[in-house]
């Protein structure tokens, strides 16, 4: 429970994360950023560079250098540390530069049995890039998704927040 509260705490801090729907069998979250980069290389970045911008401690085997996206309809969203594996998300929409989509369960989620749609919508402005990245998630969960919800909204806006340093970092 304190790890709840602490996770609400730090959402505060994240104006561009949101908890958009909330049910008893799903929820959907929407984190946004900005980016100066142009949509094109932004999503260049974010394919080919997984482990430069995905947080190391939100992996299975503590290496965001092990994670890969294969940006293909069938495509996988993997981690690979030697014999250990896992498929994170299958790819099943590819729009260069404007719009990825991954289907599965994240993290635990997977593990839990719940399923979800993520899409990563590139959108060219006159600042650059706006990123949008939303969850759909739904499933059958014994203690409801009240509390679920926020948690994986704001592991969201960490992994969407990388994206964004590493794209703000001189990476045009």
């Amino acid at each position: 429970m304190k790890f709840w509260l602490f996770s609400l705490m730090l959402l505060s801090q994240f104006a561009n994360a949101k908890v958009q729907y909330l049910s008893d069998t799903g929820f959907i979250l929407e984190n946004r950023v900005q980016v100066s980069t142009s949509a094109d290389k932004s999503w260049q970045l974010m394919i080919e560079n997984v482990g430069n911008w995905w947080p190391q401690d939100h992996t299975w085997w503590g290496q965001a250098s092990n994670l890969s996206i294969e940006a293909k309809a069938g495509g996988c969203f993997c981690e690979i540390a030697g014999d250990k594996q896992a498929m994170h998300m299958q790819v099943v929409f590819v729009e260069p530069g404007k719009l990825l989509r991954m289907t599965g369960g994240l993290g635990p989620l997977q593990g839990m049995g719940l399923y979800g749609a993520l899409d990563w919508q590139f959108n060219t402005n006159d600042k650059g890039t706006e990123i949008i990245l939303s969850y759909k998630v739904h499933g059958t969960s014994a203690k409801g998704f009240a509390e679920l919800a926020p948690i994986v909204d704001h592991v969201q806006s960490l992994q969407l927040g990388g994206l964004a340093d590493y794209l703000n970092s001189g990476h045009k």
